[in-house]
């Protein structure tokens, strides 16, 4: 138990640098306190006492703003920053060295007793604030789920995934020699993170944009070259920087 305290701990630290010694995490730090409580609340549970658990982790959400179910399972050096509004469900399963950021929802989409209807979220996953992640699916190891992101269906490992609903923006393997530090991106917020979607609707707008243009020039050739063509309605040119500032 206590080197777990101490993994935890250490954890924390490496990850935050808004924390200073092993004394403010313990004492302040409500995301490190609602994980201690929801290991007495899951020894209860496991051992048939299920109102001393509920009871346990409601404790826990009073003091600390997080809701973690004592079904839930939680790995080691799981790390909830800030914490606030965090929901984590009975049949949840979060993995090794995840960190979730506050306002997040790893909630069930399915009524069915027994079944599993909560995420699962594999090693090294990073959820970014105010994301939901919704039903018994997998989020791969090191994935990473940006701020205010609805994810609805299965996240492969490495990707990122932003929007609502999630796209996956990208799938890159982990350098070889990048220690865990390096790889950590904070809230999900990665590099030339675009959504995929607002990259498409730009290569459109570009191209009605570019096609408009050569319908006119071959418009004027075919006048130059005595050849009438049909009256058209005037149409409003389109504008392809106004439109991109648009979906931007």
């Amino acid at each position: 138990m206590f080197s777990r305290l101490r993994d935890d701990i250490s954890n924390i630290i490496q990850r935050d640098p808004a924390a200073r010694n092993a004394w403010e995490v313990v004492t302040c730090y409500p995301g490190f306190q609602a994980i201690m409580m929801h290991r007495w609340a899951s020894w209860c549970w496991k051992r048939g006492l299920k109102w001393m658990g509920r009871f346990t982790a409601h404790v826990a959400r009073v003091l600390t703003g997080i809701e973690i179910h004592p079904g839930a399972t939680i790995g080691r050096r799981v790390f909830i920053d800030h914490g606030f509004g965090v929901v984590i469900g009975e049949t949840a399963e979060v993995g090794d060295d995840c960190t979730i950021y506050q306002g997040v929802t790893l909630g069930g989409t399915s009524l069915s007793k027994g079944a599993k209807r909560h995420p699962t979220l594999e090693q090294g996953v990073i959820v970014g604030a105010g994301a939901k992640v919704l039903g018994g699916f997998t989020i791969g190891a090191g994935a990473k789920i940006g701020s205010n992101s609805v994810v609805v269906k299965p996240v492969p490992a490495g990707a990122t995934a932003v929007g609502n609903p999630a796209h996956i923006v990208k799938k890159e393997p982990a350098a070889a020699g990048m220690g865990a530090t390096q790889l950590f991106s904070a809230y999900g917020v990665t590099a030339n993170g675009d959504d995929p979607v607002s990259k498409v609707l730009h290569k459109l707008i570009d191209h009605a944009a570019a096609q408009q243009e050569q319908i006119e020039k071959l418009s004027a050739a075919l006048s130059a070259a005595g050849i009438a063509c049909d009256a058209r309605p005037e149409a409003v040119a389109i504008d392809p920087t106004q439109i991109n500032s648009l979906v931007d």
